[in-house]
């Protein structure tokens, strides 16, 4: 993989402002033809620099409006009881992000529910009965002040 040109940070920096700029709405900005900004569009794909395109939803509108992140402390600290709770973490649809981390905690989760009672059934049933967890901490955020961000670059 190459280093990233100038016209190819444009197009990135593009395209988080934007997902939905057409090819030739991004091809003129970027002052290329449409066919060179698809083959470049196309590299950066392959090359993993854009890693996916999707949609932002309204949590509110889907009824998921309660962000909560938690800090996991897991019983070991070893490479096996890391591997063990990423793959059992990993099949819970109800966790945005997991992020192994350094301080008071292993890991901290970002969470999307509807609201406390949801949250409250969600932790009893599933994430204390995550393998190793040996402690848990919640935070429920009370404001958004950002999420989602774009890099800046």
């Amino acid at each position: 993989m190459r280093a990233p040109d100038r016209t190819d940070l444009r197009m990135l920096r593009l395209l988080q402002e934007n997902g939905r700029l057409t090819n030739a709405e991004l091809a003129q900005r970027v002052n290329l033809s449409p066919a060179t900004c698809h083959r470049r569009m196309q590299r950066l794909l392959r090359e993993g620099l854009i890693t996916g395109v999707r949609a932002l939803v309204a949590p509110r509108a889907v009824g998921r409006g309660a962000l909560v992140l938690v800090g996991v402390v897991l019983d070991r600290s070893t490479p096996e009881s890391f591997a063990t709770f990423e793959r059992a973490v990993v099949s819970l649809g109800f966790v945005l992000d997991c992020h192994l981390v350094a301080g008071d905690f292993d890991y901290v989760l970002k969470i999307r529910v509807g609201d406390m009672a949801d949250f409250n059934r969600l932790h009893g049933e599933q994430l204390i009965a995550l393998p190793g967890v040996r402690q848990t901490r919640t935070f429920f955020v009370m404001k958004e002040v950002i999420d989602a961000a774009p890099l800046d670059f």
